[in-house]
């Protein structure tokens, strides 16, 4: 028996059709599920819509974000193997019974890699999300095909004491993907499809990659603190090396100078790193 929870934020156009779609996959593949939907403070009738369905709700008075209605359903869910699928029909439902006999094998979560033309992104989007990418590989320190997919299969029992740490927006997958891979649990991807979404996004590009990027970093303080500092660090060394290059070049004392502080701050920077890592372990024990 699993818990599918699906939050959704006005998609009352959608959300019929989601129920539908896990309720046919359940019966075809006898997955026995209960669905979960949480209703993050729709203005529409998106929790009727799913009500009329006879599925569980779980209502917020206002909109909190997508990371906080994920929470509020996985706490109501009444089995621990927990499925997260969205609700605006962009995730192949059929792809779920494929991620359930991956994770049968002993993963503590699987999780769908997303591939098709709907995925192709603008420039500077592509940009952002190299970033990012590069950001939580480097901290991780594996290759992630897909740092923030919203189709997951994962133990209620093992998320929970996470929540904490976790981020109530948009960035919940991607702190749950770090959380979960800096603290060695099993992780691994399955290759699925992706679809067009059935009415608008509710991603706001510019401000939601810059709560991603706040929410990595703070993973990255709270679970391995030594690698953002070893990365800062890095940086203060190539700009010592950059500028102890043009003192030589162009004969001046000024790129001299700013070379020293560049690897006096390297040198302060990684001693910093390992004081947080100290009180890291200080703090777990």
């Amino acid at each position: 028996m699993i818990s599918i929870v699906i939050p959704a934020y006005n998609e009352q156009h959608a959300i019929g059709r989601s129920i539908d779609d896990v309720r046919k996959v359940s019966a075809d593949h006898g997955l026995g599920c209960e669905i979960v939907v949480v209703d993050d403070g729709s203005s529409d009738g998106t929790a009727k819509a799913a009500a009329d369905r006879g599925v569980t709700v779980v209502r917020h008075p206002h909109n909190l974000g997508y990371g906080r209605a994920l929470k509020s359903g996985i706490n109501a869910a009444s089995h621990d193997t927990i499925a997260i699928i969205d609700a605006d029909g962009t995730y192949p439902v059929t792809d779920l019974p494929k991620l359930l006999d991956v994770y049968a094998r002993g993963f503590d979560m699987v999780v769908g890699a997303r591939s098709g033309a709907v995925l192709k992104d603008s420039i500077f989007k592509s940009a952002l999300r190299r970033i990012l990418t590069f950001l939580v590989e480097f901290t991780a320190g594996r290759d992630i095909p897909d740092i923030n997919s919203g189709l997951r299969v994962f133990d209620k029992r093992t998320i929970q004491p996470y929540f904490p740490q976790l981020c109530d927006t948009f960035s919940f997958t991607t702190s749950m993907t770090l959380a979960y891979m800096m603290t060695a649990r099993f992780v691994t991807y399955v290759p699925i499809g992706y679809g067009t979404r059935v009415g608008e996004t509710k991603v706001r590009l510019f401000r939601d990659a810059l709560r991603t990027l706040q929410y990595i970093v703070q993973s990255i303080v709270y679970f391995n603190p030594t690698k953002i500092f070893l990365l800062l660090s890095a940086g203060c060394l190539v700009l010592a090396v950059v500028c102890a290059a043009a003192s030589l070049a162009i004969s001046t004392s000024t790129a001299a100078i700013v070379g020293f502080i560049g690897v006096v701050g390297a040198l302060g920077l990684f001693g910093l790193g390992l004081v947080a890592d100290l009180l890291r372990q200080i703090m777990r024990k």
